[in-house]
């Protein structure tokens, strides 16, 4: 099924009464979010191995993503990219800075808000760590086709439940 499949019968799916569709009780092995559950696991996994050389936690790995592809942004975009909110975010950032690999500070537009830049060393970590992505497509056994249609099927449901969730 493609991606442009899948996104219009997830939105029939949305729009399909609960009490319309089976009622079975429902088995573990047979439930999505447990394989995204569980696949999630296992990624975090792989990647605690990955980056133990780096001192660096999945998290932290992904607000060093954001950096490195644009630097000086507020830590509510970051938040935004990554999907966390700045309670979640705002001891991640703090504990990269105590790292050494980037500084908070004022923005000068808006004394209120933090504007989060590299250090040298954080950009030096860039390098250091560029072959993570490679390495994880090397152990998955996929190619890079596969897997980018995998990201893309993942991102519609990702978008496809956000739609559906109040606040959003």
């Amino acid at each position: 099924m493609d991606a442009t499949m899948f996104a219009a019968d997830a939105q029939d799916r949305a729009s399909t009464p609960c009490s319309a569709q089976n009622s079975a009780l429902p088995r573990l092995e047979q439930q999505s979010c447990f394989a995204l559950y569980s696949a999630s696991l296992a990624m975090n996994r792989l990647y605690r191995r990955l980056l133990e050389p780096f001192n660096l936690t999945y998290p932290q790995y992904l607000v060093m993503m954001v950096l490195w592809e644009k630097q000086g942004l507020s830590v509510n975009a970051i938040g935004d990219r990554l999907f966390l909110d700045s309670a979640t975010l705002t001891p991640l950032l703090k504990r990269l800075e105590q790292m050494g690999l980037l500084i908070r500070k004022r923005a000068i537009h808006d004394e209120r808000l933090r504007e989060i830049d590299l250090t040298e060393a954080g950009r030096r970590l860039q390098i250091a760590a560029a072959d993570i992505p490679k390495q994880v497509q090397c152990i998955l056994g996929y190619e890079s086709d596969d897997l980018n249609h995998l990201k893309m099927t993942l991102e519609l449901v990702r978008n496809q439940l956000l739609h559906q969730l109040p606040n959003h």
